[in-house]
């Protein structure tokens, strides 16, 4: 008789190793988790800070950057790069030496500069498929050069947060203390901000410039419902990014939908069941509790 565990586990086996015998899955599985490690790092600064919106304007900042690099023939990840990054170096300067909020100052440049995209793109003729890869995602597109560049760029972003850690875990929950201790806060918000336009870049070809920002905040806001310290939910969210963004990506490849839709999906998923079961914060859980108090006073 043959044995059901048996046939399960060659099953599951069969359904993650068939589509790693093409070369775009390899590739595209390679992409994900890069994407998934370095979102989620980056991603537990900005759910602790409350700067969601930062990561959404940076990643339609950079499309002026892309579409710069489609009419002027240069790469489109450096356009998109170098976009992202002027963005953000230009939203903390304007925040710091001014007296509007960062997020008004972040509706202004992110506007202008999506605006500028949408001028320049339309001028070309033709609309070119990688144009739209960046828009709404398409990581099975993804080739080595472009998987060796979001390698470097994300090793850079983890090093920078490994090596200055405590700095901005101090400025993310009090920086008033952290200047009074000589904590550079005003270089830590620039340096924030450059780290979380480097991240939307490595993960615009996986999800898309519309989905980025699910990708940084998700994860992190799950994480964040069921631990607190800072590292805890750095590590949990790092779990949940990388899982949502490999589950999602089968299931786009089997599902023949769209990956970046795919994986944010798969991510919301995670973070509604966390919102729902958490033991608490969870809405749930945090019935039950009071359902079993009740009781405990009428009894």
């Amino acid at each position: 008789m043959v044995d059901g565990s048996a046939l399960l586990t060659t099953g599951l086996w069969s359904w993650f190793a068939d589509p790693l015998e093409f070369e775009f899955m390899q590739r595209a599985l390679l992409a994900v988790v890069i994407v998934g490690l370095v979102s989620a790092v980056v991603g537990a600064f900005v759910v602790v800070r409350g700067m969601a919106f930062i990561g959404d304007a940076l990643a339609h900042s950079s499309f002026a950057g892309v579409a710069a690099a489609v009419a002027l023939g240069f790469s489109i990840y450096l356009g998109a790069l170098a976009a992202a990054v002027l963005t953000a170096l230009g939203i903390a300067f304007i925040s710091q030496r001014t007296k509007l909020r960062f997020d008004t100052t972040i509706g202004v440049l992110f506007v202008g500069a999506f605006a500028l995209g949408i001028v320049i793109i339309s001028r070309e003729q033709n609309y070119t498929a990688d144009l739209f890869s960046f828009v709404f995602g398409n990581v099975l597109g993804v080739s080595w050069s472009d998987l060796l560049l979001m390698a470097i760029v994300g090793a850079v972003v983890v090093l920078l947060v490994a090596a200055f850690y405590k700095e901005l875990l101090f400025t993310a929950y009090d920086p008033t203390v952290a200047a009074a201790t000589g904590v550079p806060t005003g270089l830590m918000e620039y340096g924030l901000v450059t780290l979380i336009a480097l991240s939307t870049v490595v993960a615009l070809q996986a999800v898309g410039i519309v989905l980025v920002i699910a990708m940084l905040v998700t994860p992190a806001a799950t994480a964040s419902l069921l631990v607190r310290r800072l590292h805890h939910i750095m590590a949990l969210a790092m779990a949940f990014s990388v899982a949502s963004a490999v589950f999602g990506l089968y299931l786009s490849y089997y599902g023949e939908v769209a990956s970046g839709a795919s994986i944010v999906l798969v991510a919301t998923g995670i973070f509604i069941a966390a919102l729902l079961f958490a033991p608490r914060r969870g809405i749930i859980s945090r019935w039950w509790a009071a359902r079993r108090r009740r009781r405990e006073v009428v009894a």
